[in-house]
């Protein structure tokens, strides 16, 4: 079994992930309780994003480091490929 890959934005998206999962929780009892619609819709908004950001994180991370490697990123014509994919990669 290999070990797990950790890359240096790991702990960053981790960090995300976990508060993503603490406003869902908070974001349940907040219907369970009956808070008002808009107000669960606001947090509903702040999760979202707390997962995209995350979401965006680890894919640039993932193109940075493993990207690279899997194409000769030494080759001009390979490294502007790459370049012009990691940046058309951040609409996504």
């Amino acid at each position: 079994m290999t070990a797990p890959k950790m890359h240096e934005t790991h702990p960053e998206v981790l960090k995300r992930l976990k508060r993503a999962a603490g406003q869902l929780a908070s974001i349940a009892k907040m219907i369970e309780t009956g808070r008002p619609c808009q107000e669960v819709a606001q947090q509903l908004q702040a999760a979202e994003s707390a997962v995209r950001e995350a979401k965006k994180l680890y894919i640039g991370d993932h193109l940075d480091h493993c990207l690279d490697q899997a194409v000769d990123a030494r080759s001009p014509r390979s490294r502007a490929s790459i370049d012009e994919f990691k940046t058309i990669a951040k609409y996504l």
